[in-house]
């Protein structure tokens, strides 16, 4: 994808034996780098390293996965930023598609920090401002809401977002007609039909596609999304980074 629109990538790759001051080091060294605009670091990292302190070493400038503290609390605080790739591709199919989001109920089921929460943040903050975001009302499950509590929940939703890698999670019962359901969900299972490997999201794909409005599949709906989502920030980074290298 990368090189589809002109972007030199680099992928550096280290074994689990690596220590968390030599990860920092080698952040620290791209981060000074001029020839480098963008840093993604690959989640998760081993246990005896911090994944927060490794996410906050990226500099903002270059945090093209969007998940440095600061970056997200721009994001909460509706300002300029660079988004987390996964939400900003949902907000992103949800408005090319031509959802109607304005005052409409939302539910996300999944309440990770680096994409349930940022897509609840961008469904219900104000679309006037920075991060032009959707003014939906936001109802955030997760996994201690009680299975009937999350089918009432869904059973509201204008637009369901589902992001929790528990297939076949929704199920039809738990949606009404014409939602548009959204599935980041990705699970990779045995099918019991032919015994080989196969992707599932959370969604019970063929039975709501019946009465959902709109439905993304998975394979093939927010992955691609997420990755066109990763050279939009990547070209941002770049340009704001040229800016101020001239600036200066």
């Amino acid at each position: 994808a990368a090189a589809d629109v002109g972007i030199e990538s680099k992928t550096e790759r280290f074994g689990t034996e690596i220590t968390e001051e030599q990860l920092l080091e080698r952040i620290d060294q791209l981060n000074n780098d001029d020839a480098v605009d963008g840093i993604l670091i690959q989640l998760p990292v081993p246990n005896h390293i911090d994944e927060r302190k490794v996410c906050n070493a990226v500099s903002c400038d270059k945090d093209v996965d969007g998940f440095n503290e600061r970056n997200i609390g721009r994001l909460c605080l509706d300002m300029n930023t660079l988004i987390p790739c996964t939400p900003l591709g949902v907000q992103e199919l949800i408005k090319r598609t031509g959802i109607e989001t304005f005052g409409k109920n939302a539910v996300v089921v999944g309440r990770s920090k680096n994409v349930g929460m940022p897509i609840a943040m961008l469904l219900h903050a104000d679309g006037r401002n920075d991060t032009c975001a959707m003014d939906c009302t936001v109802t955030i499950c997760h996994r201690f809401t009680p299975p009937q509590e999350l089918k009432r929940f869904c059973r509201t939703a204008d637009i369901i977002v589902t992001a929790t890698g528990v297939p076949g999670l929704i199920t039809s019962d738990m949606i009404k007609e014409g939602a548009a359901i959204i599935d980041v969900g990705i699970t990779r299972i045995t099918d019991p039909s032919t015994g080989k490997k196969k992707l599932v999201g959370d969604v019970d794909f063929e039975e709501v596609r019946k009465k959902a409005g709109l439905i993304t599949p998975v394979p093939g709906g927010v992955g691609p999304m997420t990755v066109a989502m990763l050279m939009k920030n990547t070209i941002i980074a770049a340009k704001n980074l040229a800016k101020k290298r001239n600036e200066s």
